[in-house]
């Protein structure tokens, strides 16, 4: 029989009906471990399964809509999103009026981690994750040569490294680079293509080749260059 844990149980206790229900559908998801484009059982199923109304069901359903753990196709029923529970800006950075204070933050943040995510990713990549990191890098050199915006190819190829750690951890962090990524292309107006392209290959080379110590020192140079052109471009700013 499965032992609730005290936090849970307060959890429960003090929640609403349709978070009740929308955590009796989490637990669900796990234990029947449904994943990323699984059905989830019709409206009516639960409602029998968890002995609550349809309605409320409902509810809770939304509930699990809105956290990005779920998501309705029309004429098909539900079923679990593609990055379960993860949402684009989780920690709702877009509500800091200072965006170049926030992208330095950001940036200090990710000079304590992503060395060591690029150092983890080079001693544990398998192959598969070799191939999809090499794919990303290429789309990102594909979007620089022929001048178009990188930030979508650029964010999937610092996703590929993390997947690349074997990590369940890591991957769950990459809302908060995709955000500092998107937000430094933005305030720099894509100023360092031709660095971005040379330290995506580098980085390559360094994972591929397991060498994890040049792919973290890559890694610091490639932030450094960031922290660098966006205190130069704040100081031009300022009054």
């Amino acid at each position: 029989m499965r032992q609730e844990s005290p936090f849970e149980t307060i959890k429960t206790k003090d929640a609403s009906l349709p978070e009740r229900t929308a955590e009796q559908i989490s637990r669900l998801i796990v234990e029947q471990r449904l994943t990323s484009g699984d059905r989830l059982p019709s409206e009516f199923e639960l409602a029998e399964m968890l002995q609550v109304g349809r309605g409320t069901v409902r509810e809770g359903v939304k509930l699990l809509v809105a956290r990005n753990v779920l998501e309705i196709r029309r004429g098909r029923g539900t079923y679990i999103a593609s990055d379960p529970g993860v949402v684009e800006d989780p920690l709702g950075f877009a509500y800091y009026p200072d965006k170049f204070r926030l992208a330095m933050d950001l940036l200090e943040v990710r000079a304590q981690v992503e060395p060591w995510v690029a150092r983890t990713a080079a001693e544990r990549a398998g192959e598969a994750d070799l191939r999809r990191l090499r794919e990303t890098c290429a789309a990102v050199e594909q979007d620089i040569l022929a001048e178009r915006d990188h930030s979508v190819s650029d964010v999937r190829f610092h996703v590929a490294i993390a997947e690349c750690t074997q990590n369940l951890v890591v991957p769950k962090l990459i809302p908060i680079i995709t955000y500092a990524i998107r937000l430094f292309v933005t305030l720099t107006e894509s100023r360092l293509k031709m660095e971005t392209l040379v330290d995506h290959r580098e980085l390559l080379e360094a994972i591929c080749t397991q060498d994890g110590e040049r792919a973290a020192a890559v890694m610091e140079r490639h932030l450094d260059y960031n922290r660098a052109l966006l205190e130069k471009l704040r100081a031009a700013l300022a009054p």
